[in-house]
């Protein structure tokens, strides 16, 4: 993609500017910086206004950073747009994925290093179509098919991410009752587990297992992903039913860095962890009875 480093107008910043020709999310970005200027704004003034730091301000010019609807319907009250950016806001996001997860989307898209706990599901990334189909239709159980189908590609595409071998890193920390939850019913929850493990022994990912035995621990509120991405400051994403946030802000990242730490210090290594999804894959293939309850 053409990039073209430019000066951000009043301000010490330098922002990276994508082609508006090539995305869609570059081109409300390059229409946000146009209509700052002739509003005779600089970045900071912006951010002050629409609530946000200047950065953020900055990354939403060069296409980094994608603008969500309360800002948009906030930009065109203080720029006097027209509701140009609330009713085209929708239309840089992309297919498959729900609203509150579009930033997250975009950092993970970018992310040379990505962490991630979850408490009660293997993560979307590593998610078999089974596996997701299932957990799409009990979260959607009246949905028809053929929007259940366009949810489950948006998701295996979302995970080609991972056929790039090196970028990103990824670790997951998972609870131990992942493994004993069959979603989708024993057949489909141990291809997932043989899929996991495959994944495991190809080193593309590193998994640890949390075991029950440690009781409580520092995120039981929820599940909690950590990313990195070049040049830009550590983000973390929290997540609760049909809601998500992403958060820059160093010294609230630094909080879920330490929750994250904290949990890895609790959970099995990556060769027990692999050993304990193994056994699960066979437990489950050892009953073919049970399989077909």
């Amino acid at each position: 993609m053409t990039q073209e480093v430019l000066a951000v107008a009043n301000s010490d910043q330098r922002w990276v500017r994508q082609d508006p020709s090539q995305s869609t999310r570059a081109f409300f970005g390059d229409e946000l910086r146009y209509y700052r200027e002739a509003a005779g704004l600089s970045a900071k003034q912006l951010g002050d206004m629409l609530f946000i730091s200047t950065s953020m301000v900055t990354h939403m010019e060069s296409g980094r950073r994608r603008m969500q609807p309360e800002i948009a319907e906030l930009a065109d009250r203080v720029l006097e747009t027209n509701g140009f950016f609330a009713r085209r806001c929708n239309d840089a996001r992309p297919a498959g994925i729900a609203n509150h997860f579009t930033e997250a989307y975009d950092a993970e898209q970018r992310a040379v290093r990505i962490r991630e706990f979850s408490a009660l599901l293997v993560p979307g990334l590593l998610q078999t179509e089974g596996y997701a189909r299932a957990v799409f239709r009990a979260s959607h159980p009246v949905r028809p098919e053929d929007e259940m189908d366009y949810l489950v590609r948006a998701r295996l595409v979302r995970a080609r991410i991972l056929d790039n071998p090196r970028t990103p890193e990824y670790e997951v920390l998972f609870d131990e009752s992942v493994l004993h939850r069959p979603v989708g019913g024993r057949p489909v929850m141990a291809a997932q587990l043989r899929h996991l493990a495959s994944l495991i022994r190809n080193h593309r990912v590193r998994v640890h297992v949390l075991p029950y035995a440690i009781g409580g621990h520092a995120a039981l509120t929820g599940p909690l992903r950590l990313l990195t991405c070049m040049d830009e400051p550590p983000m973390a994403y929290v997540e609760g039913l049909s809601s998500g946030r992403l958060l820059d802000e160093p010294v609230v990242v630094a909080h879920h860095e330490e929750v994250y730490a904290r949990l890895l210090v609790e959970a099995w290594p990556c060769k027990a962890s692999l050993e304990r999804i193994e056994s699960a894959a066979k437990e489950l293939d050892d009953h073919p009875r049970l399989a077909q309850e």
